[in-house]
């Protein structure tokens, strides 16, 4: 156990000197006193609140709840703003700046007199961010989940975040909608604060950090409006306290055996193909070595027993909540998982999920009867992707999963939108499209272009489904025979950017395999005749970012920020 002496604030406020006496006058100035910090834990409360993140919009308020917490507890709080990684608003794509936020959050942790902290975030690029940010600054964290928003509804239909915005518009587009319905939708599926309530990539990302044992047990299920959202808050607050006097460090709790733990529960719930990434950057973070194989591995062996959209049928994470949550879940995958692992609250996943309940066997299924019989994830790999690719196999039309045909090749998104917005292009749902220059570099920051909207000249034959292909992402409320994340991409030269109109895409998700028919001679010809495309950026941070960005099969981090790079970087001298 440490003692007060051995806190990491008392190198600011504890000395009797010149530097010390600075710090607790400028403390006195904003009305503190010896008595709220002398002998206490300081605790940060990271939060990614502003007026422009409505998936964040409570956390204003959570922050406050957490404070109470810590104050039970004996500490002192202190909340610190960071990056809010509004999915919504942040453009060209808010995973241009998951490496960025997760530099500040490091940062901020590294130069502030902080002993702990409590993460506030949620929405989709806010929790890798955050946990990346966090795993590098080593200290004792515990991650409060945003939580999902409210059903939507509009006619009395459930309305699913995403999902169901993808199916409307293509009945818009085939005719099948008017404007009336399409903004009635607009008004009804987003009903609260919080995040999007499918098993999309926000869900997916607050089970991952419950998986690794960085939430309090059942925090990733809590809807964001319900009152226990406010009392989770709180618990966090008094128990990081805890945490600190018992040195618990993310070094002890996010081990190999805590990512398999956390991939497997991703995998189980119908994950989000953008767990991939972030899965790989966290682990890396921790200094574990995790790749496209390990994650293969357990996706061949865990099914998705979550029956959530888009993955599920019905579902939405209300209804996972009311059965039971992560815990239930985690419980029914049984051997599935390593519970011997260590938690934030001190306890083992095992212990944590013991007395967990499934109050309802249709939304999480047991292992005898699940949603999907491998996980929600596939990698792919081939002469296309040598360095891999991902398809969500529990959210295509099966007929897809074995599939060639021609290519119709987009170099761009403009140019891809002149091909699905022309009713009459030629076209069979046998093709192929194609878009390139969309991955780390390309896009640039991989954004969400992926899930490509069904062509009209398909639609209006009654198609909804078609095998396309990028080296982007996609959000993980979509679905279809989506292709995503080849890599490397096209923009640095990959596979992919010698493909044209015309070419015989092979794909073979049993085999998990993903080709163009065409030798290595012809590939070896068009490779010499290719010529990169002009930088996105030349100065800035986006200059950086391309500079350093890794491909997809790494994660998308910074290479400089491997935990490998370098030695680790050192307390701040105080002078």
């Amino acid at each position: 156990m440490k003692k007060p002496e051995d806190l990491r604030s008392a190198r600011w406020f504890a000395p009797d000197d010149l530097r010390s006496m600075g710090h607790r006058s400028r403390a006195m100035q904003m009305g503190l006193s010896e008595e709220d910090w002398e002998g206490k834990p300081v605790i940060a409360i990271v939060n990614t609140w502003s007026d422009l993140s409505p998936c964040h919009h409570h956390l204003r308020d959570r922050a406050e709840h957490v404070k109470r917490g810590v104050l039970q507890a004996g500490g002192m709080p202190a909340e610190l703003p960071v990056h809010s990684f509004s999915e919504q608003f942040l453009k060209p794509t808010s995973m241009l700046y998951r490496n960025m936020g997760a530099m500040e959050v490091e940062e901020t942790l590294r130069a502030h007199p902080v002993d702990g902290v409590v993460l506030l975030g949620g929405c989709d690029k806010s929790t890798p961010a955050l946990i990346m940010g966090a795993l590098s600054a080593g200290l004792p964290f515990i991650f409060l989940p945003a939580g999902a928003m409210l059903r939507g509804n509009y006619a009395g239909q459930k309305l699913g975040s995403g999902t169901d915005i993808w199916k409307y518009w293509d009945e818009r587009r085939a005719g099948a909608i008017g404007k009336e319905e399409w903004m009635g939708v607009q008004g009804g599926i987003a009903r609260s604060y919080g995040t999007c309530m499918t098993m999309g990539t926000a869900s997916t990302m607050m089970s991952i950090a419950e998986g690794f044992g960085l939430t309090l047990p059942g925090a990733s299920s809590i809807p964001a409006p319900d009152a226990g959202h406010k009392r989770m808050a709180a618990a966090c607050g008094r128990r990081i306290v805890e945490m600190v006097w018992e040195d618990l460090t993310p070094s002890k709790i996010v081990t190999r055996a805590a990512t398999a733990n956390a991939t497997a529960a991703a995998m189980a719930t119908g994950c989000s193909t953008n767990a991939i990434i972030h899965l790989i950057a966290m682990a890396r973070r921790a200094g574990i070595a995790w790749g496209l194989d390990d994650l293969d591995a357990i996706g061949h062996r865990v099914p998705v027993l979550a029956n959530i959209r888009p993955s599920g049928k019905e579902y939405l994470m209300e209804d996972f909540f009311y059965a039971g949550g992560l815990p239930a879940l985690m419980k029914e995958m049984g051997d599935l998982l390593d519970t011997s692992a260590m938690t934030v609250n001190g306890r083992t996943l095992g212990e944590n999920i013991a007395g967990a309940e499934n109050y309802n066997d249709d939304v999480i299924r047991p292992l005898a009867n699940p949603v999907y019989h491998e996980g929600s994830l596939a990698v792919l790999r081939g002469n296309l992707a040598p360095d891999g690719a991902v398809i969500k196999p529990a959210a295509m039309d099966p007929r897809f999963q074995v599939h060639s045909g021609p290519a119709i090749v987009a170099d761009s998104y403009p140019d891809l939108k002149k091909i699905i917005n022309d009713p009459d292009y030629p076209m069979t749902p046998d093709h192929v499209l194609v878009l390139r220059n969309a991955g780390p570099q390309g896009g640039p920051g991989m954004p969400e272009w992926g899930m490509i909207p069904m062509p009209q000249a398909l639609l209006k034959q009654g198609h909804r489904d078609m095998l396309r292909l990028s080296d982007a992402r996609m959000s993980g409320t979509s679905y279809g025979a989506c292709v995503l994340h080849v890599a490397p991409e096209s923009f640095i030269g990959g596979p992919l950017a010698l493909i044209r109109t015309g070419d015989i895409i092979e794909l073979d998700v049993p085999n998990r395999s993903l080709n163009v028919r065409l030798t290595e001679e012809e590939l070896a010809r068009r490779r010499a005749a290719w010529r990169a495309p002009p930088p996105r950026f030349e100065r800035g941070y986006g200059w950086m970012y391309t500079k350093h960005v890794e491909q997809a099969d790494k994660g998308c981090d910074f290479d400089f920020l491997r935990t490998e790079f370098g030695a680790p970087v050192p307390e701040p001298d105080i002078f």
